[in-house]
């Protein structure tokens, strides 16, 4: 089973419109740039995102959220902990954010 990784973001109120959309547009380019060392290959296997758009009001700040897949667990270890482009996006990012929040699941999996 896959897994999902949800990213949400909250940007600092100093950040500009271009600074958020290129942290956002990079955020999204993950899925090409983000190569698996022994295949060679892009390995995220869809990436998708946009700006906050609920009419509910229970944000807390969030304005920007992205929801990646990977086939494994393991890919999703290595995205997270060891892929150096992810890596060099994160730096790049955390000037830009107040606050970043993830949650993984597995579709379906509601037990530890």
């Amino acid at each position: 089973m896959g897994i999902t990784h949800i990213v949400l973001f909250q940007f600092k109120e100093s950040a500009s419109p271009g600074e958020i959309s290129e942290v956002s547009q990079r955020m999204l380019a993950l899925k090409e740039s983000c190569i698996h060392p022994t295949t060679q290959k892009p390995y995220i296997m869809s990436a998708s995102g946009g700006t906050d758009n609920s009419s509910e009001g229970i944000q807390n700040g969030i304005t920007h959220a992205f929801i990646v897949e990977f086939k494994t667990a393991e890919d999703r270890d290595y995205y997270v902990y060891k892929d150096p482009t992810h890596a060099e996006f994160k730096e790049l990012a955390g000037q830009f954010l107040e606050k970043a929040q993830v949650i993984d699941f597995t579709d379906g999996v509601f037990m530890p």
